[in-house]
């Protein structure tokens, strides 16, 4: 086998594990190129480089994905006002997508026949990762050191990656790890394991990193109006200081601050993981979750009852392919250009006051409204004749009428 048919592709953050999986992986007899997608979290990508040079690895490349990662993940999860088991955002589970398509786009570059990642084996992210890798490229191999006999056999716990650190030279963390693993991007930060495996032990006040503590966030509201065009955020403006955002990233960035500020988007929840045991997160969605509350009442303002109905149905498997990792699934593309076509008409501005933990809706207006003041007033009669409402309610009676009638009769 030949030098480059055995290079891999390793997911690469610089932490203990992967930077433990480098050495390994060219112990195994494979060029490792290190390669780290930048979907906003703070890290320092330089130290990263050097360190994974350092180890061995031919170079380190990093993707600057997060527009990307905004426009076609996060806005269609607007869109869909996609949340798994009614509370969780899918931070995590969007990001994923986005940053395989671009480990594969560099696995294509380098002629790389190989990927490999640090997801442990009992988590969603390793289906979400080796799902989508084999969805954009069909003959990629791809080597998951946490699911492989003569690795976890070798590595049973941290203190035997800390030996083989130290033998090999692997700089440790200055600082003690936290009692809790932590996933970071522009979308959210997830906290879990450590600690938080009792779901009866409270989440430490001092891990939150994202949001202020509600009960220490400011006093004085802030007051956003959020502009949407085919459901899409377009345009967010504060009343307060007339600071105006109309860029993607830079709109959703401000979105987090002001959230944050204000100690918006926190969820302590205990989820079904996708393989098959429950699991408890900790989770910071500040701007998703203002802008699912804004999305979620312009939507109703706009859209038809009965396609909203539909719509709903296909919010709910939507989240369930994303969380499952099916982004670049046929069913999921078909449930997300249904939702998209759903969108058409979903237009206009929504005022919300952002306070202590919670997102107000103040009003709305649209262009597109499907909302008659004159039919729904009760000082006006419109054109409606109230005496309809008789046989309405005699029609959607007789059913039930006819229930008590026949379960009577089959009691004597």
């Amino acid at each position: 086998m030949t030098s480059e048919s055995k290079r891999v592709i390793l997911a690469y953050s610089g932490g203990l594990d992967t930077s433990c999986i480098l050495v390994w992986l060219i112990e195994e007899g494979y060029d490792v190129i290190a390669f780290c997608a930048d979907v906003g979290q703070e890290e320092d990508f330089e130290a990263a480089k050097e360190k994974a040079k350092k180890l061995g690895a031919k170079k380190m490349i990093v993707a600057d994905v997060s527009r990307e990662f905004v426009t076609d993940f996060i806005w269609p999860g607007i869109q869909g006002n996609v949340t798994y088991e009614d509370r969780y955002l899918l931070g995590t589970a969007l990001a994923r997508p986005c940053i395989a398509k671009a480990m594969i786009k560099v696995a294509n570059e380098e002629g790389a026949q190989y990927i490999s990642h640090g997801a442990t084996g009992k988590g969603n992210d390793q289906i979400r990762f080796e799902l989508a890798a084999y969805a954009l490229h069909p003959s990629i191999k791809v080597i998951s050191p946490w699911r492989m006999p003569e690795f976890f056999n070798r590595f049973k716990g941290r203190k035997d990656l800390f030996e083989y650190a130290k033998l090999h030279n692997i700089s440790l963390p200055v600082n003690p790890k936290a009692p809790w693993s932590m996933d970071a991007n522009l979308m959210h930060i997830s906290y879990e394991s450590g600690v938080l495996e009792n779901p009866n032990t409270e989440a430490p006040k001092d891990m939150y990193q994202m949001t202020t503590d509600p009960e220490k966030s400011p006093d004085a509201a802030d007051v956003l109006s959020i502009d949407f065009e085919n459901g899409v955020p377009v345009k967010v403006t504060n009343q307060k200081t007339k600071e105006s955002m109309t860029d993607p990233l830079e709109l959703f960035i401000y979105l987090n601050k002001i959230g944050g500020k204000h100690g918006v988007g926190r969820i302590d929840i205990v989820e079904n993981r996708f393989i098959g045991m429950k699991s408890r997160g900790v989770y910071e969605t500040p701007g998703g979750t203002i802008l699912l509350v804004a999305h979620t009442d312009i939507e109703v303002f706009t859209m038809d009852r009965e396609v909203r109905r539909i719509k709903r149905d296909l919010d709910i498997k939507f989240a369930d392919q994303v969380y499952r990792g099916f982004w670049f699934s046929p069913e999921c593309e078909f449930t997300r250009t249904c939702i998209q076509k759903s969108q058409d008409g979903v237009t206009g501005s929504v005022n919300l006051k952002i306070y202590k933990g919670c997102v107000y809706v103040l009003g709305r207006t649209s262009p597109t409204s499907l909302y008659n003041e004159e039919l729904v007033s009760m000082d006006v009669q419109g054109d409606y004749e109230p005496t309809e409402a008789t046989g309405f309610i005699k029609i959607n009676a007789l059913r039930l009428r006819e229930f008590q009638r026949l379960r009577s009769l089959s009691n004597k």
